[in-house]
């Protein structure tokens, strides 16, 4: 065999050898476009159609599929990975969606129950307010003289169980001193002493303070508490302010 002959082969069969490796790189592509097409997809699917569609996980059968393309190892494995990193950067999207959603309706429960417990606690206040405002309603208005000391004094002994009527305070007090709450005896032995009789029902202090009701102020000049101490104290000697006629 002559040396232009076997040139003439060698160069024929590089033709030979690039038109092969064109078509395996055509069959190749052709691979990697029918793997990217989904399963259900009809034999008429434009290429161009499952190109576009990305990205696409890859399942087992596609990856040998890519394999069996011809393509080499490391590109390959290079396309697998790419496909992993995308699906796990959309898993990782997912999560940090979810947690935010999360998030935002942990926040807006906790305003519902900070708002919930707040219009809680204003009407509990306003409920205290109006029974208060209810209370002092019905809470009665004496008069500042004789007839609403005497009247509030015996809404006082009701309460205490200390017996006695207006009849009986009002004798004893006009009597006593003429229902002057400044009054005091300044000549008796009392005042001799130095315990003068003092108020409405001219009680001395030790008396006053032995027999003072709880809830009136501790003052003998007080029209109330003297009223109200002097029938305590007549109640314990006399069983009642009204058994009393004279000096007590």
């Amino acid at each position: 065999m002559s040396f232009s002959r076997i040139t003439s082969r060698s160069r024929r069969l590089n033709k030979v050898q690039k038109l092969s490796v064109a078509g395996v790189s055509t069959l190749a592509a052709a691979g990697i476009a029918l793997s990217l097409v989904p399963n259900d997809a009809s034999a008429t699917t434009e290429p161009q159609a499952a190109s576009a569609a990305a990205p696409v996980a890859y399942t087992g059968a596609q990856t040998q599929s890519l394999k069996a393309t011809g393509l080499g190892q490391n590109t390959t494995d290079q396309l697998v990975k790419s496909v992993d990193a995308a699906k796990a950067e959309e898993t990782a999207a997912k999560k940090k969606a979810a947690e935010k959603a999360e998030a935002k309706a942990k926040a807006v429960a906790e305003a519902k129950s900070k708002a919930a417990a707040k219009k809680k606690a204003a009407a509990k206040k306003r409920a205290a307010e109006k029974k208060a405002s209810r209370a002092a309603d019905r809470k009665p208005v004496y008069a500042n003289n004789l007839d609403g000391w005497i009247r509030e004094a015996l809404a006082i002994m009701d309460k205490k169980d200390i017996p006695g009527t207006y009849e009986g305070l009002h004798r004893n007090i006009m009597r006593e001193s003429s229902g002057n709450p400044r009054a005091i005896n300044d000549w008796d032995i009392n005042a001799i002493n130095g315990v003068p009789s003092k108020g409405l029902l001219q009680v001395i202090k030790p008396t006053f303070d032995y027999y003072h009701v709880k809830g009136t102020k501790h003052d003998q000049y007080d029209p109330v508490a003297n009223i109200t101490a002097a029938a305590n104290y007549a109640a314990d000697k006399y069983g009642s302010i009204d058994n009393v006629d004279s000096a007590y």
